[in-house]
């Protein structure tokens, strides 16, 4: 456990999400807090009850790549567990990850898997084929305790830092969304291995990292959501594939996007009116080779 350091990124994020996701953590392994800003609120009350936190902040936000190269680029150790705070490790998580380590220890990346959540896949295959059938066997509980794969979530990850030769290991160009699957393809493109593991399993709340009861910082964050979440999946392909490739992946996106900016403007429904003017916006910038720029003015 002394050569795992846990990376926990958080931005303005509760108390008491925190506090459940580090009491989940096993008190002999590192815990590092990075801050995405330039203040930690929170920071006398967990270092009064956690002994192994230490905490950093980067100063302003530099998203989801950035802070966790930033928390990586910090960390000593040979493993690093990259853990969204609002995630919760299930009680064997840690007597489990010893094992799961010396059972296969020429890995770059580990994948968690979800306690309870049934619906999103937590790993899976670029190939539709080998994914369809991956998915099959995995709702029917036919793979392996450790399944080699082509990408994993990026809530909960396992990485092998012997095996990244930079720092960086995210491409900092996105902001929000698809950072791990680019890590994922380019690391299978380079030949290295990744793994999903049943016995390390989670569970994740999902968007609970970033909350504030006042709802205009609830509605430019997901403002920002809709935003990043359309061009990152355009850069996405431009990046791996081509820029064609990008544009008929999302072009019917853009389209929908703006058929139902209209519908809901004529129905004079303003949150979905909103969401769909975001998520063109981000569309839009992408197309235009426009960098991940968007950002609301509390940040």
């Amino acid at each position: 456990m002394k050569n795992i350091t846990v990376v926990v990124l958080t931005f303005n994020t509760s108390e008491n999400i925190i506090l459940d996701c580090l009491s989940s953590i096993d008190k002999d392994t590192k815990i590092l807090i990075v801050e995405n800003s330039n203040k930690f609120v929170h920071e006398k009350k967990i270092l009064s009850k956690f002994d192994n936190v230490t905490i950093k902040c980067t100063g302003k936000n530099l998203g989801y790549g950035g802070g966790n190269n930033f928390g990586i680029t910090e960390a000593k150790t040979d493993y690093i567990l990259i853990l969204n705070p609002d995630v919760i490790c299930s009680k064997n998580f840690f007597s489990n990850i010893k094992n799961v380590i010396k059972e296969n220890n020429d890995f770059s990346i580990i994948g968690c898997q979800y306690l309870y959540d049934k619906v999103f896949m937590p790993a899976g295959f670029f190939d539709k084929k080998k994914n369809k059938k991956f998915v099959e066997n995995f709702r029917n509980d036919k793979i392996d305790d450790l399944s080699e794969v082509d990408w994993v979530t990026g809530c909960s990850m396992l990485l092998n830092n012997k095996k990244f030769k930079s720092k960086k290991i995210f491409d900092e160009n996105y902001f929000l969304y698809f950072e791990e699957f680019d890590l994922c393809k380019s690391l299978i493109d380079k030949g290295e291995k990744i793994f999903s593991s049943k016995k390390l399993k989670i569970h994740h709340l999902g968007f609970k990292s970033s909350l504030d009861n006042n709802s205009t910082y609830k509605n430019n964050i997901n403002h920002m959501r809709e935003w990043h979440w359309m061009w990152s999946s355009f850069y996405f392909y431009k990046k791996n594939f081509n820029y064609l490739l990008a544009l008929r992946k999302t072009v019917g996106k853009l389209i929908s996007s703006i058929f139902k900016i209209v519908f809901y403007s004529l129905t004079f429904n303003k949150i979905e009116k909103e969401k769909y003017k975001y998520r063109f916006l981000g569309m839009y910038n992408a197309i235009l080779n426009r960098p991940s720029s968007f950002r609301f003015n509390n940040d």
